[in-house]
């Protein structure tokens, strides 16, 4: 075989062993993506039964990432953190190709707006939830709600005091499992901020999850980051919250701390231990 030959046979077979690699990578692709859809910018809120400012309908919407070729999975709605201050909805990367629909929710935001209106938002981006994933493929009889930080506190908030869903005919006990990611169990620092009170010194009033403790409420899996690490007494928090839980007859209530972890690095871990309950 002269030269030339070799080097056109070397060249040929260079060229089939890169359109295998791209067909994995294609077939790679359609498994792990194409699979998967997302409707964007969704507004929850309902316009033929409430006058909406310009704000709400900037920030009262949601996105949709679900999988096309399922169905009666299951649904995560998923509350960013930022304090209740700031933030932008998103999906969890680990949370993605998980064979279940992720509903990443934004809400109306402090200063622009006091308590409780982020709460009622909450609630409401809940309830559409429950009244649309079923056009999606999914099985609202498995919601689930997380959040993160400022987001974990209004998953309790609206998962705990059953007269935000109610006010949509929902029965919070409907949920399939809370499950707040480093969340405040107490009334929040931003609403404390509102009224103009210590950040610092902690409140148990009507806006605090903590007050709404009872036996019938859906699973709850509270998850935090190592306790000297995470924020400022936000282990304890959950822990206290932990004892009334069971105090008041609770079942299915377990506090998880993800070692090593600081704030924001736990969302990672924490998903995976999401994940473990809600497709198991």
């Amino acid at each position: 075989m002269t030269r030339s030959m070799k080097k056109i046979l070397f060249i040929i077979l260079i060229q089939i062993f890169l359109r295998g690699g791209i067909i994995a990578q294609e077939k790679n692709l359609g498994k792990d993506t194409l699979g998967y859809k997302t409707e964007l910018n969704i507004l929850y809120r309902d316009k033929t039964k409430e006058i909406l400012t310009e704000y709400m309908e900037a920030r009262c919407t949601l996105d949709v990432y679900y999988p096309v070729n399922q169905k009666d999975f299951p649904t995560v709605i998923w509350f960013h953190g930022g304090s209740l201050l700031g933030g932008e909805r998103f999906i969890p990367e680990d949370l993605k190709n998980q064979k279940l629909a992720i509903v990443p929710v934004n809400y109306r935001l402090s200063p622009q707006v006091n308590c409780p209106a982020y709460i009622e938002d909450a609630a409401a981006a809940v309830a559409w939830v429950f009244n649309n994933i079923q056009k999606y493929g999914g099985n609202p009889d498995r919601v689930f709600i997380s959040g993160h930080s400022a987001g974990g506190y209004l998953t309790l908030m609206v998962g705990l005091d059953k007269r935000w869903l109610s006010h949509y005919n929902i029965d919070a006990n409907k949920i399939a499992g809370l499950f707040p990611f480093s969340g405040q169990t107490v009334t929040h620092s931003t609403i404390r901020r509102e009224r103009k009170i210590s950040e610092v010194l902690p409140l148990i009033d009507d806006f605090a999850p903590i007050n709404h403790a009872r036996a019938d409420a859906p699973p709850l899996y509270m998850i935090t980051g190592d306790r000297e690490l995470d924020m400022p007494a936000r282990y304890a928090e959950n822990a206290y919250l932990l004892e009334i839980m069971k105090a008041v007859g609770h079942k299915k209530t377990r506090l998880i701390e993800v070692q090593g972890f600081d704030h924001n690095e736990m969302i990672d871990p924490a998903s995976h231990i999401l994940l473990k309950y809600v497709i198991e």
